[in-house]
């Protein structure tokens, strides 16, 4: 096996030789540098998304809602809705609208992880997300890391939406160059280390190699992280760029943490004076306010895969809420019965 990865790399080097694309190897370079200077790993734990696999697009499964939530439920949750529109507002045919309720009915009430509606399978998927770090912190975004074409700041302008969404989860495409082949080398044989993880967690994890042994690695993602005493800890949600974390996070001193947690005139007045600061050095990787320390990270994520597909949740995942009814009872002829 060893052998056919030591293959795989030979010919992505080979492929970057045949581009002489330039911009190919300055990332490349990016990556060695990377490697080392940030030469620990970070493992921070599962996120979960939605997988789809249908028959009328291809064989792949494909990426159905970026892998970025938190917890299982609430990826049925986005599925629930999904679905229940889909009944709602795409179909005219009872029959069809039918199954889609059905499948909505099993979703409010049992924590399932996959469903087949109308030919169609969609699964709930696992994957793990991790950083490079040092002595110092997290790895933070790379110059080659693409940026939005027109950075905005503005509070109400749209994101950069998820390169996650559509993606096809085939382990078997070796992109990326010699560093991302060396990356998907070693994480094929990873399991969770170290005794700060349960047994329980230990053993799913060694499981989860022999079971889905093959690995995809998802588009890189860059976060906001907060030092704590134990470390550093995420602050705010996964982000598309580097600049669309720096925004989310200018956002937050600037309006959501004074008005979610109320802060008086003084803290208000301190927070947006960070956040002036930080949006003044357009690029800057760390911000402070009122003694806090926050930093922009670059995040990586790795799908584990199996020969029916992406890794579902593993019975050591934790889930702090079940499944409920989220949406009105919706009639197979379209009657909407707003529930008491």
């Amino acid at each position: 096996m060893a052998h056919d990865w030591q293959q795989q790399i030979h010919a992505l080097h080979e492929e970057l030789v045949r581009r002489d694309d330039p911009a190919a190897w300055v990332r490349e370079a990016d990556a060695m540098d990377a490697a080392l200077r940030y030469p620990g790993v970070a493992l921070r734990g599962p996120v979960f998304g939605v997988a789809v696999r249908d028959p009328a697009v291809g064989p792949r499964w494909r990426v159905r809602t970026p892998v970025v939530n938190g917890m299982p439920q609430m990826c049925r949750d986005s599925l629930n809705s999904h679905l229940w529109f889909r009944a709602k507002d795409d179909t005219d045919d009872p029959g069809v609208r039918r199954e889609l309720l059905a499948a909505v009915d099993v979703l409010d009430r049992e924590p399932v992880n996959e469903v087949e509606v109308c030919g169609v399978r969609y699964r709930i998927m696992r994957g793990d997300e991790f950083t490079r770090c040092d002595d110092e912190g997290l790895e933070p975004p790379r110059p080659t890391d693409p940026e939005p074409a027109e950075r905005t700041w503005n509070l109400r302008d749209d994101h950069t939406p998820s390169p996650d969404l559509d993606l096809a989860l085939d382990p078997g495409r070796a992109d990326g160059g010699p560093m991302a082949g060396a990356l998907r080398a070693w994480l094929r044989d990873f399991a969770y280390p170290g005794a700060r993880f349960p047994a329980e967690v230990r053993g799913d994890s060694e499981r989860a190699v022999d079971s889905h042994p093959e690995v995809v690695l998802l588009p890189t993602c860059f976060g906001v992280v907060e030092r704590q005493r134990g470390g550093w800890e995420p602050a705010l949600a996964l982000q598309s760029t580097p600049h669309d974390a720096r925004r989310v996070l200018h956002d937050a001193l600037t309006e959501t943490w004074p008005m979610l947690y109320r802060f008086d005139d003084a803290q208000k007045a301190e927070y947006a004076r960070a956040a002036e600061e930080f949006r003044a050095r357009e690029r800057a990787d760390e911000a402070r306010a009122a003694g806090r320390v926050f930093r922009i990270c670059r995040v990586e994520r790795v799908l584990r895969m199996g020969p029916d597909g992406p890794e579902t949740p593993r019975p050591s995942d934790v889930d702090e809420y079940g499944p409920m009814k989220i949406h009105p009872t919706l009639l197979p002829d379209g009657t909407l019965v707003h529930d008491e």
